[in-house]
């Protein structure tokens, strides 16, 4: 079942929403060379201990961490430890979430550590950036589930092939529907599957967080043997970014945004909601 939310509800979900903002703004800060992920884990249970919110990743399925840290050629579900030490050229995508009075949210970053970066990192980070606003703006009333990921795809697929040869959005893995849990119905593509049909009709109330995934080669991925750790098979680097975002009578409303999404949606020709605790 697909949960709809009411107007009171959304404000709810918009407060978890700026704590995982919040969180992501410390922890990215703190993503220097020579921090550890343990360190950015930290980090982020700190802003839920200040914000008296609660982490929805803690415990989720048994995963063991605050945030998930995935560095480099490790597409999600990192595992944050003071093994993993960061260095100058790394890229780490950062997911959080997020519960607020019973209600959820999660986004995720990429964040790119020091300096010395290949320029096709960058344009990695930008197309996967821009692809989850392509598909935020294709959240709009009485369009198609399929809608959004048609327009993850399409913008993927519009943009110059990197010097590695293809960008690879990544199988198996996708958005959610979330709520009153972080992981809910519908899943959300980041391509089109036409096995799966047009999907649900978009309605005011539907909140999903859309997450596309993108690697500098292969699609494919496998888990390592602590049964999170998700690399890319052919060990290119990959980045990931993700927002929740609540689709309401007036449009779509970011949860996860600082700004509710207003100035990227306005860029694409789409007004964003009101925001309802500004």
């Amino acid at each position: 079942m697909v949960e709809i939310k009411t107007p009171e509800q959304i404000a709810k979900m918009r407060a978890a929403g700026l704590v995982v903002a919040e969180i992501h703004r410390r922890c990215a800060e703190a993503a220097v060379p020579g921090a550890s992920t343990k360190d950015l884990d930290e980090v982020a249970a700190a802003v839920l201990a200040e914000r008296g919110a609660k982490p929805n990743f803690l415990g989720y399925g048994g995963f063991p961490a605050t945030i998930c840290t995935s560095v480099n050629d490790v597409v999600v579900h990192g595992i944050p430890d003071e093994r993993t030490v960061l260095k100058s050229g790394d890229i780490i995508s950062i997911d959080a979430g997020a519960i607020v009075d019973g209600w959820h949210a999660d986004a995720a970053l990429t964040v790119f550590v020091g300096e010395g970066h290949a320029p096709e990192l960058h344009e990695l980070s930008r197309v996967t950036e821009d692809s989850l606003w392509a598909g935020i703006a294709a959240m709009r009333k009485g369009n198609r589930l399929v809608d959004i990921s048609k327009a993850i795809e399409g913008y993927i697929k519009r943009q110059p092939r990197p010097a590695s040869g293809t960008y690879g959005i990544i199988e198996n893995y996708g958005g959610h529907g979330i709520g009153t849990e972080m992981h809910m119905d519908p899943h959300v593509l980041n391509y089109v599957d036409r096995r799966r049909g047009r999907g649900p009709r978009l309605i005011p109330g539907l909140c999903l967080a859309i997450e596309p995934m993108v690697s500098l080669g292969t699609a494919k991925t496998h888990t390592l043997a602590d049964e999170w750790t998700v690399k890319t098979n052919d060990g290119t680097w990959s980045s990931h970014w993700e927002h929740s975002v609540a689709l309401t009578e007036e449009g779509p409303l970011v949860l996860t945004a600082v700004d509710g999404g207003r100035a990227r949606l306005a860029e694409l020709g789409v007004t964003a909601a009101p925001d309802p605790l500004a």
